[in-house]
């Protein structure tokens, strides 16, 4: 039996969750279907810029999962472009993030910071204790609600029998 596999923290929904070639409907193109995550590794990597080291952290899995992750994205999304294909987002196995991003203002190391968590962060980088600003809300899109096997979609896992 394979391992179960685990959450991985996403911070929100893709503002659009369809993307198609312009004047083809969209019932007569195939879908490239992109996981929630893998959408989230596309963003971290590329439009954030991230190293797959931060970007790993910020999504809660090891670099080399972010890797498998956001390779797996890249080519669903090449495939889309170039075969002219529709891309969906949905399921996929994750989290989503409650958390508010805190920044160090000794190494300027970025990272996500529960806000039930105490009024003072350290720095996982250099060490440093970093204040948090008391009374901030949860960053936009945050929420805390999951999705897994059966918790919406077709993600991973959905038909294998």
């Amino acid at each position: 039996m394979p391992r179960p596999l685990k959450y991985r923290f996403v911070e929100g929904h893709p503002p659009s969750d369809y993307f198609k070639p312009r004047g083809v409907p969209l019932a007569s193109l195939e879908v490239s279907v992109l996981t929630l995550d893998e959408f989230e590794a596309v963003r971290l990597a590329d439009h954030e810029g991230l190293y797959q080291e931060q970007a790993a952290e910020r999504m809660g899995v090891s670099r080399q999962t972010f890797g498998k992750i956001v390779e797996s994205a890249r080519k669903k999304i090449a495939d889309a472009l170039v075969n002219s294909k529709a891309i969906r987002i949905e399921g996929g196995v994750y989290r989503t993030a409650r958390w508010r991003r805190v920044s160090c203002p000794a190494c300027d190391h970025q990272w996500p910071a529960d806000p039930g968590s105490s009024p003072t962060e350290v720095c996982p980088r250099c060490g440093a204790k970093v204040p948090l600003p008391s009374g901030e809300p949860p960053r936009p899109g945050g929420g805390g609600g999951f999705r897994g096997p059966g918790g919406g979609g077709r993600g991973r896992g959905a038909g294998r029998r």
